[in-house]
C-alpha cells in the first residue's frame, strides 16, 4: 500500500528533488532536472518501478523525523529494541551533477540495517545494465548513468542492489548516488562529510536572510525553504511542484504534471521572495520571466519548462498504475497551449512590484511590456479557459477580466512613474471600460456576489483576490458580499474549494479536495474586509494541515483528513507566506498601490508593503 502523500518529506539541490517517506524510502526522484524521464517512479506504481530504501531489519519500533534547523537536511530516527539509529538524507548543491547522500549514524546500542536500491529509468520502465565497482555499482540505461558509492559491501539480488550491515553508537555508514550522462566521463566521487558541511552552510545562509521575527517565522521559513528547493538554480525558474499525477481525488482522473513554471504564479512568487528578504531569488525569477516572454507577444504561454521550453506535449504513461490506482499518469501538460488572459495581469503586476522591490526597469524592458499591452488590446474581450485551466470550453471568466484590468492599471502606473513614452490616455480608457464591464456583467444581485463568469450563478474562489489586487477595496459592499458568498457556498468543511466541480462543466469528472492556496487567499480577504480575528483563526487552522516537517500539497481531503494533489505545492507555500505577511501588515495591504519612489536598491531588511 502506498504511503500517504503527507508521509513524504522533500530533499533537493535546486536542480532536482526527491521524496523520502517515513520508513526511509526514496520513492520519487527525477534526474537531471525536475521534468526528466530519468526518475524513480514507485510513488506512481509498484516497487518494481524504482525505489531506494534504508531501514532497520527489525520492524518493531518507532520512528520520528525532522529537518535540521534552518535547512533541507532530513533526519529520521529509528528506535528499535537494540538501539537507535539516525538516517540523514540530503542533496548537496554542487552545480555539475546531482547527488543523493544517505548517512546512517549510530545513536545508541546496535541496530541491524538493510539497504535496497532498485534503479529504474524512463518513469520506472527501463532496468539499467549494472556492473560492480570497487565500492558500489555503475548503472547505465541509454543516456542515463547512476553511480553508487558505499562504505559497506553491496551485492545484486533480484535486479536490486542490496547491503546488510550493523551500525553501533558513534559509527557512520554512508552511501552516495550520483547521476551523470552515460557518454561522458564518470562523475567524481564526493566526500560525504564535506558535502554535508557545504549543504549546511548553503541552507543556513539562505535561511539567515529572513529577518522576520514574528510569530509565524517557522512557518514562513519552512515554506521559503521548500520554494527555494523547487527552484532550478541555473535559470531561476520555479516549478509548481516536484511531482506529476498525484491525484486531486484518490482514484480520480484530475492528475496533472506540475513540474513546470506557471506565469499565473509570478506575482505571488515575487512578493513571497521579496517579503522574505530573498532578493537574489526574486530577481532570478524575474529574469526567467523576461526570457520566457522572448518572441512575439501573441505567443505568450501560460506555463513553460524550467529552462523556458515551450513544447510541453502531454502524454500518458500506461505502464504506471498511478498513485493508489489513480489513472492516468500524465507527463507534459496540454494546458500550456490554452489561452488565459489573466497571465497578462500577473506579468504586469510582477514587473510593477519588481520595479519597487528590486530595481528600476530599463526602457527596453518597458517596451516589452508595451508590446504585450498592444496585443492585449486586441484580445481582452475574447473568452478564455480561465485561471483553473478548465477543459470544458472558453468563457468570459471574471477573474481573467479582472487581471486584464490589472495589466492596464499597472502599465499606467509604471509609465507615469518611469516617465517613459506610452499611450497613457488609451490605456486609462481601456482600464475604465474593463472595470465598468466587470461591475455590470459579473455581479449577481441575487447572490450579492461577483460570479465565476459573466451571467453565471457559480462562484469562484479566485475572486477573493479582488481586494488584494486592488480592483475594489475591502470596504466595498460588493467585495464583502463576494467574500461572504464564497464563505457560505465554497467552504463546506471550513476550507475553500476553487469552485463547485459538481455544478461547473469543466470537462472533467466532478470531485476534488479543498484548494489550500484559495484557503490562504480567504485569510487575506477576511483581513481586507475588516474581519481580522476570523482571518487569524483560519490561518492558524490552515497551519495545522501541514505535515510533521511543515510541507503542504495542492489540496486537502477533509472527509479522509489527508493531503491530495501534487506535493509539495509551491502555490500553497507561496500563499501561506503572503497570507502571513498580510495578517501582520498595518492596515489593508493590497498589491497594486505602492506609491513611492521607484527603482530603489533593496536592502536586506526591506519589504514590499503595498498600501492603497
Amino acid at each position: 500500500m502506498a504511503q500517504k502523500i503527507e508521509d513524504y518529506a522533500l530533499i533537493g539541490d535546486m536542480e532536482t528533488a526527491a521524496l523520502v517517506d517515513r520508513n526511509g524510502c526514496i520513492d520519487w526522484l527525477c534526474w537531471p532536472d525536475f521534468s526528466s524521464e530519468a526518475c524513480f517512479a514507485s510513488l506512481l506504481g509498484s516497487e518494481d518501478n524504482g525505489f531506494w530504501k534504508i531501514a532497520p531489519l527489525e520492524k518493531n519500533g518507532r520512528s520520528s523525523r525532522r529537518y535540521r534547523d534552518h535547512t533541507l537536511i532530513l533526519e529520521t530516527n529509528f528506535e528499535r529494541p537494540g538501539g537507535v539509529v539516525r538516517l540523514i538524507d540530503f542533496m548537496p548543491p554542487r552545480g555539475t551533477h546531482s547527488d543523493v547522500v544517505r548517512i546512517v549514524e549510530g545513536v545508541r546500542g546496535a541496530v541491524r540495517m538493510r539497504m535496497e536500491l532498485a534503479l529504474r529509468f524512463a518513469y520506472g520502465h527501463a532496468v539499467p545494465w549494472v556492473t560492480a565497482t570497487r565500492d558500489g555499482i555503475r548503472a547505465v540505461a541509454g543516456p542515463n548513468l547512476a553511480i553508487l558509492h558505499a562504505s559497506v559491501p553491496v551485492h545484486g539480488e533480484n535486479l536490486r542492489t542490496v547491503a546488510e550491515f550493523t551500525v553501533r553508537k558513534g559509527e557512520r555508514v554512508w552511501f552516495t548516488l550520483t547521476y551523470g550522462s552515460s557518454w561522458e566521463p564518470d562523475p567524481k566521487k564526493i566526500d560525504y562529510k564535506r558535502a554535508l558541511n557545504d549543504t549546511l552552510r548553503i541552507w543556513n545562509n539562505f535561511s539567515g536572510r529572513l529577518k522576520y521575527k514574528g510569530k509565524y517565522r517557522d512557518a514562513i521559513e519552512s515554506s521559503l525553504i521548500a520554494l527555494k528547493a523547487m527552484t532550478f538554480r541555473p535559470t531561476g525558474g520555479i516549478v509548481a511542484a516536484a511531482t506529476t499525477s498525484l491525484p486531486e481525488r484518490i482514484g480520480g482522473s484530475r492528475n496533472w504534471d506540475y513540474r513546470y513554471c506557471w506565469l499565473r504564479d509570478s506575482t505571488f512568487t515575487l512578493l513571497a521572495l521579496i517579503n522574505g528578504g530573498h532578493f537574489e531569488e526574486a530577481e532570478a525569477w524575474q529574469n526567467w520571466l523576461l526570457r520566457a516572454l522572448g518572441g512575439s507577444p501573441g505567443e505568450a504561454q501560460i506555463m513553460y519548462g524550467i529552462k523556458g521550453e515551450q513544447r510541453l506535449t502531454e502524454s500518458e504513461i500506461g505502464w504506471l498504475s498511478g498513485y493508489e490506482n489513480s489513472k492516468p499518469v500524465r507527463v507534459g501538460n496540454a494546458a500550456a497551449q490554452q489561452v488565459q488572459l489573466d497571465i497578462y495581469g500577473e506579468m504586469l503586476d510582477s514587473f510593477f512590484h519588481a520595479q519597487h522591490g528590486l530595481r528600476g526597469h530599463s526602457e527596453d524592458e518597458f517596451r516589452v511590456l508595451c508590446l504585450l499591452l498592444n496585443h492585449l488590446e486586441t484580445i481582452w474581450q475574447d473568452p478564455d479557459e480561465g485561471i483553473w485551466e478548465t477543459r470544458g470550453g472558453r468563457e468570459q471568466f471574471t477573474y481573467s477580466k479582472m487581471m486584464v484590468w490589472v495589466a492596464f492599471d499597472r502599465a499606467v502606473m509604471l509609465a507615469e512613474q518611469l516617465k517613459f513614452a506610452a499611450p497613457l490616455e488609451k490605456w486609462k480608457t481601456i482600464r475604465a471600460a474593463i472595470h465598468s464591464e466587470i461591475c455590470a456583467r459579473a455581479f449577481n444581485r441575487q447572490k450579492n456576489s461577483f460570479t465565476q463568469a459573466y451571467g453565471s450563478e457559480q462562484l469562484d474562489a479566485s475572486l477573493l483576490l479582488m481586494p488584494v489586487v486592488g480592483f475594489l477595496p475591502g470596504t466595498d459592499a460588493r467585495v464583502k458580499g463576494t467574500v461572504e458568498a464564497i464563505e457560505r457556498e465554497l467552504m463546506p468543511d471550513g476550507y475553500v474549494l476553487r469552485y463547485d466541480t459538481s455544478k461547473v462543466p469543466d470537462g472533467l469528472p466532478p470531485g476534488e479536495g479543498v484548494f489550500l492556496a484559495c484557503s490562504f487567499w480567504m485569510v487575506s480577504s477576511l483581513k481586507a474586509i475588516g474581519r481580522k480575528r476570523d482571518a487569524q483563526a483560519l490561518f492558524d487552522k490552515l497551519l495545522k494541515l501541514r505535515n510533521d516537517v511543515g510541507l503542504l500539497s495542492e489540496e486537502f481531503d477533509p472527509q479522509h483528513h489527508r493531503m491530495v494533489g501534487n506535493f509539495p505545492q509551491a502555490f500553497s507555500h507561496i500563499a501561506l507566506v503572503n497570507a502571513a505577511f498580510d495578517l501582520e501588515a498595518d492596515g489593508a495591504r493590497v498589491r497594486e498601490r505602492a506609491h513611492r519612489k521607484v527603482g530603489r536598491k533593496p536592502t536586506k531588511n526591506s519589504k514590499t508593503r503595498a498600501a492603497r
